[in-house]
């Protein structure tokens, strides 16, 4: 019996558009009401949610039940992390802050197995070859196996022709709001400078024949880059969502009174 097919990097494969949703609230119950939405994926992010990876385990778990796909943002692209978010059952890890080929292929050979790499073997104790019960894990486990690679800086971007040529790369991401401050527009990634820089390095992605992804909660500008041929989009988060509905709420409820006054 081999490793569980990753339904997402087949999807990616197959040129499929797949929508999704950022986790950075760290709870196991919010990430299965969210993931139940019907997203067809959702990150766990360990960079700037509130994760070790215990949480992050709880939260893969439970998106396990729901039919999204869980990806993992580690907080950094080091071994031992991706050894253990790979352990605990996560199949798809998307690493931040590339900026190199030399980089790319770093954390490409942390995620498999030797003589490809250098994933370190424990999977006997691991969740991810169900504790030893998948005999073929080993053997299969680095075919399954989801590499995206994030790129938000000017450096990343410089060397981006590089990094997509790199061996063990599934896709690449770019992340407009660290790109934004490294171009001089901290907190405006919404900026026509950005926005260009983002929408060329978009192109050049996708000429490669590489999948391209994205966040943003703009829908309009998130429907444009999937028409740019994005392939991975995350559209909103879990934080904006319960932010930006409570505060609705209450202010749908003072108008209402003050209409009746």
């Amino acid at each position: 019996m081999p490793a569980p097919r990753n339904g997402f990097k087949a999807a990616l494969r197959d040129d499929r558009c797949l929508l999704g949703l950022w986790l950075a609230l760290g709870e196991g119950y919010t990430a299965e009401i969210c993931a139940g939405a019907g997203f067809d994926w959702v990150l766990v992010d360990g960079e700037h949610g509130p994760n070790d990876i215990r949480s992050i385990m709880r939260q893969v778990q439970a998106i396990a039940l729901t039919g999204s796909h869980a990806v993992v943002r580690p907080p950094v692209g080091e071994d031992w992390i991706l050894k253990q978010i790979l352990d605990i059952g996560a199949q798809t890890v998307l690493v931040p802050m590339i900026e190199s080929a030399a980089q790319a292929a770093s954390v490409a050979r942390a995620v498999r197995y030797a003589p490809d790499g250098r994933r370190g073997i424990g999977a006997a104790l691991a969740r991810a070859s169900a504790f030893n019960r998948i005999p073929d894990y080993l053997s299969s486990a680095d075919d399954e196996i989801c590499l995206l690679v994030q790129v938000e800086s000017r450096a990343g971007l410089a060397a981006l022709d590089e990094i997509l040529t790199v061996e063990g790369v599934d896709g690449v991401f770019v992340g407009p709001a660290d790109l934004a401050a490294d171009l001089g527009y901290r907190g405006n990634p919404g900026h026509p400078a950005v926005q260009e820089t983002v929408r060329a390095a978009l192109r050049k992605i996708v000429a490669a024949g590489k999948p391209a992804g994205i966040l943003s909660s703009d829908l309009a500008l998130s429907q444009s880059y999937v028409a740019l041929g994005a392939r991975f989009v995350a559209i909103g988060s879990d934080v904006g969502i319960l932010a930006g509905g409570t505060r609705r709420l209450l202010e749908d409820f003072r108008g209402g009174m003050k209409g009746e006054a």
